[in-house]
């Protein structure tokens, strides 16, 4: 079934090769999937933004007393094109799940406490760690999972602030993840 729209044609259709229900772009079957029903019930979105990414180096001896942005520089995926320096930029307003882990060794146990932040234009989201009561200068992982708010053109970042203490903790190569989807 083709839907001849004034400037753009859509299409629902039976696609024989994987036997799924699709509705896309343009007049032809098979061109731009916008979303695809399995037999078993299963909805595919394929062009539905979503990122994830992952820093490729180490990030060492972060200042304290001030906010470090921490670097994303390695895309494992980006539906969309939407991530950019370290910052997602959502293309449509919506409401985004976006999560971030964060991993950190030689926290310095002298600090009072380190606040990492999922950094929106509508809001900040805050996890914050007392580092006072370490023992000893160590490893930390703080975590946030959020759904969010988001117009279009908001953007989203994560950064952290150690309260005290001296610059030597560090975000180790590969082990922080920042990701995100369209939720609804």
């Amino acid at each position: 079934i083709v839907f001849d729209g004034n400037a753009q044609d859509f299409h629902i259709g039976l696609d024989d090769t994987a036997d799924d229900l699709v509705i896309g772009l343009g007049s032809a079957l098979g061109t731009t999937t916008h979303m695809a029903f399995t037999e078993d019930g299963e909805i595919t979105k394929p062009l539905q933004p979503a990122f994830l990414v992952e820093n490729s180096a180490a990030q060492n001896d972060m200042a304290v007393a001030g906010y470090v942005t921490i670097v994303f520089d390695q895309e494992i995926l980006d539906v969309g094109a939407n991530f950019a320096s370290n910052t997602f930029t959502a293309p449509v307003t919506g409401k985004y799940q976006i999560n971030a882990i964060i991993y950190l060794v030689d926290a310095d146990a002298a600090s009072t406490y380190l606040n990492a932040q999922l950094v929106t234009s509508n809001r900040t989201y805050r996890s914050i760690h007392n580092t006072g009561g370490m023992d000893a200068d160590g490893y930390l992982c703080p975590q946030i999972a959020m759904l969010c708010d988001m117009d279009a053109s908001d953007t989203a970042y994560i950064r952290i602030y150690m309260q005290g203490g001296s610059a030597q903790t560090d975000a180790t190569a590969e082990n922080s993840r920042f990701g995100g989807y369209l939720a609804a």
